[in-house]
Parts: C-alpha cells; sequence; structure tokens
C-alpha cells in the first residue's frame, strides 16, 4: 500500500484524509489486505457460495387488492379540499420570486 494507493482510494471514496493519520491509514489497509489475501489459503471446494447470512425465511402475506377509501370519505377527512383534490400548502419556491 503506497500513499498515491491511498489518495486514489480517499479520492474515489470522497474523503479526506488527515496527514498525521496517514500513516496509520496505510498500516490498517495493508493488514486489512493481508488479510483479504489469507483467505485465498481456505479451501472452498463444493462450498456453496452463500447468498443469505442466515437460513431464516422471510415470510410473505399474498397481495390482494383490497378496495380502500372512497375518494369522497377521505376528501372529508382532509382539512382543505378543491374540486376533488386535496389542497395543500405550497413547498417549492419559483425562483426569481
Amino acid at each position: 500500500m503506497t500513499k498515491e494507493t491511498l489518495a486514489k482510494i480517499a479520492h474515489l471514496s470522497r474523503l479526506e484524509v488527515d496527514p498525521k493519520n496517514e500513516e496509520q491509514l496505510l498500516h490498517d489497509l495493508s493488514e486489512i489486505i493481508t488479510w483479504v489475501e489469507k483467505l485465498n489459503e481456505v479451501d472452498t471446494e463444493g462450498v456453496q457460495p452463500l447468498t443469505h447470512m442466515s437460513k431464516e425465511i422471510n415470510l410473505l402475506r399474498e397481495d390482494h387488492a383490497e378496495n380502500g377509501l372512497d375518494r369522497n370519505d377521505a376528501l372529508k377527512l382532509s382539512p382543505k379540499n378543491n374540486d376533488g383534490f386535496f389542497t395543500v400548502p405550497k413547498v417549492i419556491k419559483s425562483k426569481g420570486k
């Protein structure tokens, strides 16, 4: 791991590296790379790749279309409405106004 590589990684990650922490970061990244390279020594022959980190299964309910709240009933619940639509405060300002 070189200072140039660290600078490139920092740039791509949009991180600012404090020069006084540079040496420690170089050391830490080198140790991480060494550890990852050590994983190449593990015999993974016949081991299926993981797609999930646990054997739990997410049980989802069936999605059924249902009649929701009637439009007129919903409009009755709103503080303001106009011509069949909800009326809300303006949140986007126009440029130059």
